[in-house]
């Protein structure tokens, strides 16, 4: 079997799999002969998008889990391990994105997205990073955005969770270099469901405005699987995907 076919038996655990870029990788994914364990909150979807992925041939389980919380997470890793005894790619894309400005004082929106955003990240390395040693090898793909390179109004507290994703992943590609590699993908604006998650209204139309040029989701899932393709000893340390169109 060739190095390439090779590539296409990895195991690839997708978080917030149930909609947009997760969904979308998932399919890419499954069409090409990677082995999926998909988590999300939303059980219905998963069970649906594994059985659109087996219907294609795919290999694919789900299993429901709320990365806001390390033992689910723990959960996630241990059934992937129990079905295909390792776990080569975790994508940490679960994320939610409710903007407002600072004045608005949405404290429980800002801690969702610290909780999601930023925890969720460190919770699935906490998962998979000691079974990544152990196997001497893994790949974390952590999803951060635009927004985690350049700042805007409404958007203070969801870039600042952007931007830890880019340190928490360059101090991890350093610590572990060798071994595993990690890559940090920063989507521009890409069709997904994040913008319903903004309460204020103000935001909210500011975002339909700026979504007005998008990219589908599928331009990311290309991206995530160029990284995984990669050779074990090149690390795709960052890929900016963004709408030709986009002066952002």
């Amino acid at each position: 079997m060739s190095s390439h076919q090779n590539s296409h038996q990895k195991v690839v655990l997708i978080t917030g799999a149930s909609s947009g870029i997760g969904a979308a990788t998932a399919r890419l994914l499954g069409r090409h002969g990677y082995r999926l364990v998909l988590g999300a909150r939303r059980a219905d979807r998963l069970t649906a998008l594994v059985a659109e992925i087996r219907g294609e041939g795919g290999a694919a389980e789900s299993f429901a889990m709320d990365v806001r919380r390390l033992e689910d997470v723990q959960n996630f890793v241990a059934f992937a391990l129990d079905v295909y005894k390792r776990v080569d790619v975790l994508v940490n894309n679960a994320g939610v994105m409710p903007l407002s400005r600072l004045d608005a004082l949405k404290v429980d929106e800002w801690n969702h997205m610290i909780d999601v955003n930023i925890r969720g990240v460190l919770h699935g390395i906490a998962a998979a990073l000691p079974v990544m040693q152990e196997q001497r090898s893994g790949q974390f793909i952590n999803l951060s955005s635009i927004g985690g390179h350049a700042v805007s109004p409404t958007a203070a507290v969801y870039c600042a969770t952007k931007f830890a994703v880019g340190a928490l992943s360059e101090g991890l590609r350093q610590e572990v270099g060798g071994d595993i590699r990690v890559t940090v993908i920063s989507p521009g604006v890409t069709e997904s469901e994040l913008a319903e998650t903004i309460s204020d209204p103000l935001a909210r139309e500011a975002m339909r405005d700026f979504r007005r040029v998008a990219i589908a989701p599928s331009a990311i899932a290309g991206a995530i699987r160029f990284a995984i393709d990669q050779p074990a000893d090149v690390d795709v340390s960052e890929i900016i995907v963004r709408p030709t169109a986009s002066p952002y």
